[in-house]
This record gives C-alpha cells, sequence and structure tokens, in this order.
C-alpha cells in the first residue's frame, strides 16, 4: 500500500546542501520553462525522420523524471528513486548530445536540467547513505 505520510521526507536525513523547499519551487519551475523551449526549438522546423531517435530519447528522461517523484515521496523507495535518477542523467546526456547535432540551441537548454539532475542525484544518494 502507497503511504501518503507527508512528514516522511521531514524525518529523514539529508546533505546540509539540501535546498530549502522554496529553492526547489523556483528551481524546477525554470527548469521546465527551459525543457519545454528546448524541445519547442527542436521541432519549430519539423519532426523529420532523422529527429525521431532525439524525440524517443526526450520522452524517455521526460517519463523518468515523471516516475522520480511517485517513487520517491509516495512510495519511500529511495534506492528505486535513485536508480531512476542515474537511468534519467544517462538519459538526459545522449538527449543533449542528440539534439546537439540538430540544435546547439535546444541541447544548451537542457544543460541546466542535467547539472540539477546531477546534484539531485547526489542529494538522493545522501538520503540513501544515511537512511
Amino acid at each position: 500500500m502507497i503511504n501518503f505520510d507527508l512528514n516522511w521526507y521531514d524525518s529523514l536525513l539529508k546533505s546540509y546542501l539540501t535546498p530549502s523547499a522554496n529553492v526547489f519551487i523556483i528551481a524546477w519551475s525554470i527548469i521546465y520553462i527551459t525543457i519545454v523551449a528546448s524541445f519547442i526549438l527542436f521541432i519549430s522546423d519539423g519532426i523529420k525522420k532523422e529527429k525521431k531517435v532525439p524525440i524517443f530519447i526526450f520522452l524517455a528522461q521526460i517519463i523518468l523524471n515523471m516516475l522520480w517523484s511517485p517513487i520517491f515521496f509516495i512510495a519511500h523507495s529511495v534506492i528505486f528513486a535513485f536508480i531512476i535518477v542515474v537511468l534519467l542523467i544517462i538519459t538526459l546526456m545522449f538527449n543533449i548530445i542528440l539534439f546537439w547535432k540538430h540544435s546547439k540551441i535546444s541541447a544548451i537548454l537542457l544543460i541546466p536540467y542535467l547539472i540539477w539532475i546531477i546534484f539531485a542525484g547526489y542529494l538522493n544518494f545522501i538520503i540513501l547513505k544515511l537512511n
């Protein structure tokens, strides 16, 4: 059964680098804007055959992104969430490389997202290690 205990996260031992909830809200708001802008720029000249794999990889990393929160915050599976974030980092790196071949700006717009996900991976790892 899924536990919706909102105090669970607060009870975890965390890295001293863990930002406040406000920082997460601001960072994710900016990141989601850059993700959408990146994708719009990437497909702005149409969805061509050679763009299908990059689009598939983009959608794969979006799905991984969407899976992380419920796995971590609802299912409380810190280890599975960490596996997801590692897969997300790898997929996002491929995404940036594939976008670069078609639109350098689209690729560059994903770099802050990659940096944030690497940081999130660190935070997830510390929680896994300390708890």
